[in-house]
């Protein structure tokens, strides 16, 4: 299970990296003061379609992460347990012994 989380952790980190990645390099292809070419059309098609698939994979990794979380949770609180010393029984009544054969 821990390496699952650990798996999942890694890929919403690179989406994350990817995400970032590919909204600066938007920015940088849609600058105000540049002029853009019908080559650098293709470029900012490529990196609007990569920046929705990183988007699309860390939603879908965030939300597999936290359905693993939540079921770790416990479904019902616990009893508390007890405490590890055990209470004292209490003394047996003193009875006076008897036995089956007769007193003198």
């Amino acid at each position: 299970m821990l390496a699952a989380l650990l798996a999942m952790h890694h890929g919403l980190r690179h989406a994350e990296h990817s995400i970032t990645y590919h909204r600066d390099r938007i920015t940088q292809l849609i600058h105000p003061q540049r002029q853009i070419s019908g080559h650098e059309v293709s470029h900012l098609l490529d990196c609007a379609r990569r920046l929705a698939e990183a988007v699309a994979v860390r939603d879908t990794q965030a939300h597999t992460a936290g359905a693993v979380l939540q079921s770790l949770g416990r479904l019902t609180p616990t009893e508390p347990t007890p405490s590890a010393v055990p209470a004292p029984a209490a003394p047996a009544p003193a009875f006076p012994a008897t036995s089956a054969t007769p007193s003198r």
